[in-house]
């Protein structure tokens, strides 16, 4: 409780709960709109769904003509169950969020969700061009959260607090085993290699940030 204007004891929830919202801004933003996405989707015919998950889906094609696009909406579009991959998102962001605030963990998130499709995407180009896959895969179906979620899991088990990374390795053994995300990484499947390029490029990221932040600190106490 807190002292009223009159002296009188205040309910402290108000407060507590602006806190909880700002410290962690971009989970409840990130999942407020998968979860809204997931509202809309639902909405369309089967047609609608078809035409919504081909335009964001980040395929070679579609990042050649509408990269920002494809990269931002395909973040929020899964062919999966969404009340799964709602709870796979909670478990991972919010360790995650805790751990870097709220600008470095989107900053992480976003680097995996590029690079990760980017780096897939452009091997899947390079086989076409040379003839190992056929001209079809130009045009593959890549969307879904996994991307961020992936970089979500590696900060938590990275710099987060011991209930964050219990969470975090909860949520990879769901993804890798259940959800074979790693399945096929020996011939280069997308999937596979974007997971581990997402997972890799959080990792980076995750290092540079704590590695300024300390030199920050040092710096601060030394004047």
């Amino acid at each position: 409780m807190e002292a009223g204007p009159a002296g009188r004891a205040q309910p402290a929830y108000p407060g507590r709960a602006r806190r909880v919202l700002g410290d962690y801004a971009f989970s409840w933003a990130y999942l407020g709109c998968f979860v809204v996405m997931q509202v809309m989707y639902a909405q369309l015919s089967a047609h609608g769904q078809s035409e919504l998950t081909a335009w964001a889906s980040t395929s070679v094609v579609n990042l050649e003509h509408d990269p920002v696009g494809s990269l931002l909406v395909s973040a929020f579009i899964t062919g999966g169950n969404p009340i799964v991959w709602t709870a796979l998102i909670a478990l991972a962001v919010f360790g995650a969020n805790h751990a870097l605030g709220n600008g470095a963990v989107a900053l992480v998130c976003l680097a995996g969700q590029v690079i990760g499709s980017l780096v897939s995407e452009g091997i899947v180009a390079y086989r076409v061009d040379v003839g190992q896959l056929p001209l079809s895969d130009r045009h593959l179906t890549d969307v879904g959260p996994s991307y961020v979620v992936m970089s979500a899991i590696v900060v938590a088990v990275l710099c987060g607090a011991w209930a964050a990374r219990i969470l975090a390795a909860i949520d990879l053994l769901i993804l890798a085993f259940p959800g074979d995300i790693f399945g096929g990484l020996g011939s280069l499947d997308v999937s596979a290699v974007g997971h581990v390029t997402a997972a890799v490029t959080a990792a980076a990221c995750t290092g540079a940030i704590m590695v300024l932040r300390g030199r920050r600190a040092r710096r601060a106490r030394a004047r």
